[in-house]
């Protein structure tokens, strides 16, 4: 009985300090947890984009946001005229610490209400952006303060929290680098915003209702106007993407693969990494990877709908033609409601159709097949013309007519336009790089060190870019 009794005793005990043992554990791992990583922490670089700064007030980073119309342009020439922060589209990026106590005075520069909200951050309800919920709207012309201590770390990120609002542009990056440094460390670190586009023709305002997109933006520029991403041959590179639109992209990276090291919820452990080149980014989702840049090229980093590829598509494009017979493309929301606006319920341009239409309502937008075949006179459109003999009906190239026999010709496009595109960053690429660029598509440049060091220097020649609209007040201070 004794010893039966004693056993009991020694297996207490034991518990009893195995569980001391790992609180013991707990409390290290806390301690460690809550210590400021040593040396400065490495700023993630934003292609295209400008940083928000801000200002120490009695031990409070403090940034000024302003929601604002912004007039900017995805390529030279393609003027629009978006929703966003302090003159960018998408806003610019915050980047702090976790444990820091930041202050987000918030202007509404707008013409309606609005609202800020902090995705994924565990903020108190009142400081969560929640219109109705935490707080009252923001009306045109007022402001709000968002306070907050941030107990987190990983790509974050701000937007409106009126949906059209967000399709107009209102979104931004938000980093909270950790206490502790990641491992392993990375020598490079980026990040890209995602966003998509409805823009018709002869029209600077994004189309917010449509659910088809023309127009695909990597921070707010479409390739081949995006920026590239410079490495060094060796180095580490992180990426960090985020996507707040309709559409999921599935992001694709020659030449490399990667692993995924994190989420809109922060780092993901180690045990869970796997290579692979190409990662989906969900809507309302970041996704960081990493990689070794271990081979010399200028990589392409796009998304690879083949769609998205591509610069201000519209319903009708190659040799999509009236034939008067398949399937039609291009149906609008009216027809694909069943309205009937003209004609009866039986006629050819109420059958069925595929795509979802952007609402386009000019007659060479009109109802077409993807049927190749010859084009006879067709009486349609809403003043009964001859569509066939419209200039703009005329999609087939002239330099060979035997070309034309073919069915499906032609289809992609050729267009370089390098020198519309010179900048110290593109120093050295191919001639004709540009002809293959279009939509959500950007570079990653892995460099030997001497065609690196190169183009730091043409940078550095560069003039000082002029100061965005809604940051003439801002300061910064470093710690």
């Amino acid at each position: 009985m004794n010893d039966r009794r004693d056993f009991f005793a020694r297996l207490a005990s034991a518990g009893a300090g195995l569980w001391a043992g790992r609180n013991s554990n707990a409390q290290q791992r806390a301690t460690q947890e809550t210590t400021p990583a040593q040396g400065s922490k490495l700023p993630v670089a934003m292609p295209d984009l400008d940083k928000l700064p801000h200002k120490m007030v009695d031990g409070v980073k403090e940034f000024n946001l302003i929601a604002e119309v912004v007039r900017t342009e995805f390529v030279p020439g393609r003027v629009v005229d978006a929703w966003g922060f302090n003159g960018t589209v998408p806003g610019p990026t915050i980047e702090v610490n976790e444990g820091d106590r930041v202050r987000v005075i918030f202007e509404n520069h707008l013409p309606e209400m609005t609202a800020v909200h902090w995705h994924g951050f565990e903020v108190p309800m009142e400081m969560d952006g929640s219109v109705g919920l935490g707080q009252d709207p923001v009306p045109p012309g007022g402001r709000f303060v968002y306070e907050f201590t941030l107990q987190q770390n990983g790509t974050f990120f701000y937007h409106s929290h009126f949906a059209m609002q967000e399709m107009m542009g209102m979104l931004g990056l938000f980093i909270m680098h950790p206490k502790q440094p990641y491992s392993p460390p990375v020598d490079r670190d980026f990040g890209l915003v995602i966003q998509e586009w409805a823009l018709l023709p002869n029209n600077t305002v994004p189309n917010s209702l449509s659910m088809e997109f023309n127009w695909l933006t990597f921070n707010g520029k479409s390739g081949p106007a995006c920026t590239p991403m410079l490495v060094k041959q060796g180095e580490r590179v992180r990426i960090r993407m985020i996507n707040m639109g309709m559409d999921h992209h599935p992001i694709h990276l020659h030449g490399n693969q990667f692993v995924v090291t994190g989420t809109e919820a922060g780092r993901t452990p180690q045990q869970l990494w796997y290579d692979q080149n190409t990662v989906l980014v969900g809507v309302a989702q970041a996704r960081d990877i990493e990689f070794e840049a271990k081979y010399v090229g200028d990589w392409m980093l796009h998304c690879h709908l083949p769609h998205h590829m591509m610069n201000q598509m519209m319903s009708m494009v190659g040799p999509v033609m009236h034939t008067g017979g398949g399937m039609h493309t291009g149906g609008g929301m009216e027809a694909g409601m069943g309205i009937v606006r003209q004609g009866n319920a039986l006629s050819e341009e109420l059958g069925p159709s595929l795509g979802r239409g952007m609402g386009l309502a000019a007659d060479i937008e009109r109802l077409t097949t993807n049927l190749i075949g010859p084009r006879p006179a067709q009486k349609t459109g809403h003043e009964g013309h001859d569509m066939s003999q419209h200039g703009a009906m005329d999609m087939y190239p002239k330099d060979d007519p035997e070309k034309k026999k073919i069915p499906g010709y032609p289809q992609d496009m050729w267009m370089p336009t390098d020198a519309m595109f010179e900048k110290p960053e593109n120093h050295g690429l191919r001639k004709g790089w540009s002809g293959a660029m279009g939509g959500m598509m950007t570079l990653v440049r892995v460099l030997p060190p001497d065609v690196y060091e190169k183009i730091m220097e043409l940078k550095a020649k560069q003039p000082a870019k002029p100061a965005a609209a809604g940051k003439k007040d801002a300061h910064h201070h470093d710690e």
